[in-house]
């Protein structure tokens, strides 16, 4: 028996579907009937043990390879109803004094080849007038974290393509989904890069916040949860999701507050 999702959307593609949110999204939609084809760099590390899940290898760092098996999974499965842009990691460290080639990398991985994969996606769905893109970019991208200039940059950029893209697909039958996360409790901070270089001032007292942030932050299911309503609505729209202060009393005061007092809330956060 088909479930809501289901009967709307038959296949998914999901990027870094081997732990966090990307895995969380994976077990939602199988768990709802659709048959998800899941990527990471090393396919071993997919341990969703379902007759629906495809564990599919996929390194984001090089963007014609990663298009190449985006389109080579898109053949097997006959076009995918759902894309989500998920894969990603974090770099933390002064601006100034890290190496130029890790910001460079983070934007190449997080929003060239991300943006690139939705490139190809939107034209499967735009030529089968259905679909759902949905790109994971966070609230770092409205609410800056210090020492992580080049993520914030790379998901407000990406929450901007999404912005350009829901006009574009008006009408079309395809939607496109800008979904923005706090901070959720998954392994993220384990994989933060943090690249020798000289600390800026305040550098170990941010990185505190953030790891207890993480750390303490609800379960991924509750992302998943909030993505399933949000891909039920069938619709275009930004989605915030986590805990009550990031998810709605921080976009508030982004929108209503001053920028004074917004970064006055920002510094106190991170303890600056």
């Amino acid at each position: 028996m088909s479930s809501p999702l289901s009967a709307r959307y038959r296949t998914a593609f999901v990027t870094g579907a081997s732990t966090g949110l990307g895995g969380a999204f994976a077990q939602m939609l199988l768990a709802a009937g659709v048959e998800v084809w899941g990527t990471a760099r090393d396919p071993a590390r997919l341990k969703l043990a379902h007759a629906m899940f495809h564990p599919v290898a996929l390194e984001l760092g090089d963007g014609p390879a990663a298009e190449r098996a985006f389109l080579e999974a898109g053949k097997v499965a006959g076009g995918f109803d759902i894309v989500i842009n998920n894969a990603g990691f974090g770099a933390f460290g002064a601006f100034a004094h890290t190496d130029f080639a890790v910001w460079e990398e983070q934007f190449r991985v997080m929003l060239v080849n991300t943006a690139r994969l939705s490139h190809a996606a939107l034209r499967g769905m735009l030529a089968r007038k259905q679909g759902a893109l949905v790109n994971i970019s966070s609230i770092a991208g409205e609410f800056g974290m210090p020492y992580q200039a080049a993520y914030n940059t790379t998901k407000a950029g990406l929450s901007a393509l999404n912005e350009s893209l829901m006009y574009e697909v008006k009408g079309t039958g395809v939607i496109v989904i800008d979904f923005r996360p706090g901070d959720y409790r998954t392994d993220f901070e384990g994989s933060v890069r943090r690249p020798p270089g000289a600390a800026g001032p305040g550098q170990d007292k941010a990185w505190a916040a953030f790891t207890a942030m993480m750390q303490s932050g609800p379960a991924p299911v509750g992302a998943a949860a909030d993505l399933e309503r949000a891909l039920l609505r069938g619709r275009s729209g930004t989605v915030r999701s986590g805990r009550f202060f990031q998810a709605v009393l921080a976009p508030f005061i982004a929108r209503f507050g001053s920028l004074n007092l917004k970064r006055k809330i920002q510094e106190k956060y991170f303890g600056l």
